[in-house]
């Protein structure tokens, strides 16, 4: 019986393989591919992204993409074809999200940066490519599936919907006001979310009036009323506030227009009086 049951075992073993990706370690990569890349294009861009041989790849179809983007954007700037890869590398703990795009025209890396952080990704250096120019719109799915794989964690639908949903608002608001002040203004409002928790709709129509405000860009009404509808999604869903505070932390210098904001003029000026001491004290010696 027990030699059976052991037979049984290993037959399913051989139907059903059991890979668990939860012990990943730090600089080990797991990489999607579109299904719709020639031969010739998968071995490029696995070259491109200095994939080792025996890379873990996860398959990213058209139908996945239609899934998840839509509800957001015309069939037509989805398409018909799977392209757009990444590579996902394990970064060290507590280190957050880099994120380098090539050959991506709409979608910046600002924009993939806080997505991911709405989804739960942390801790997590990301490369996204295309044999061709793309929008960039697809690779969120086959990183947020890759993801899952990476750290051996399921990502709630409705999470995944929301951080699609929150990449093309971002990036038709940046159709408006430009790429950086997009992402910077998400990224404001998010932070500010995770810190005052806005009851109602005035209240998080306040937030992000001041977020706009430092930014100094002007929002139209049906602007505002598509980032309060996202906003209220993203706060009613069960994300940790707290991770997405810390990872935005963490990204802020990623963030372009963090450098022009309140707070990162502030981190200039002390860089600035940290040189000026530093000579000062250099001319008191020979003096």
């Amino acid at each position: 019986m027990r030699k059976l049951l052991i037979l049984l075992f290993s037959i399913c073993m051989f139907i059903y393989p059991i890979q668990s990706f939860a012990d990943m370690a730090e600089g080990d990569m797991i990489v999607t591919l579109g299904e719709n890349l020639t031969e010739v294009q998968k071995n490029g861009l696995l070259s491109e992204m200095g994939a080792p041989k025996d890379v873990q790849i996860v398959t990213v179809s058209n139908q996945e993409e239609h899934q998840y983007l839509g509800k957001y954007i015309a069939k037509a700037l989805i398409g018909t074809k799977a392209i757009s890869s990444s590579a996902i590398t394990i970064a060290p703990k507590g280190s957050g999200i880099t994120v380098k795009t090539k050959n991506i025209n709409w979608v910046t890396d600002e924009m993939y940066v806080n997505a991911l952080i709405t989804a739960g990704v942390k801790d997590a250096n990301i490369y996204i490519t295309a044999p061709i120019s793309v929008s960039g719109t697809a690779a969120l799915t086959g990183i947020i599936k890759a993801y899952e794989i990476s750290a051996d964690k399921t990502i709630p639908e409705e999470v995944k919907q929301a951080a699609n949903q929150e990449m093309v608002e971002t990036a038709k608001l940046g159709d408006s006001i430009g790429e950086e002040n997009a992402a910077a203004l998400i990224a404001k409002v998010k932070e500010e979310i995770a810190k005052n928790k806005p009851k109602n709709d005035e209240e998080l129509r306040k937030i992000i009036e001041q977020a706009a405000k430092d930014l100094n860009v002007s929002l139209s009404e049906k602007e505002m009323q598509r980032l309060i509808d996202l906003f209220n999604k993203l706060k009613n869903l069960d994300i940790d506030w707290n991770q997405v505070s810390d990872q935005l932390n963490k990204a802020k210098d990623r963030i372009s227009k963090f450098l022009h904001s309140e707070e990162g003029q502030g981190f200039l000026e002390k860089i600035k009086q940290f040189f000026i001491w530093l000579i000062d004290w250099i001319k008191s010696i020979f003096s």
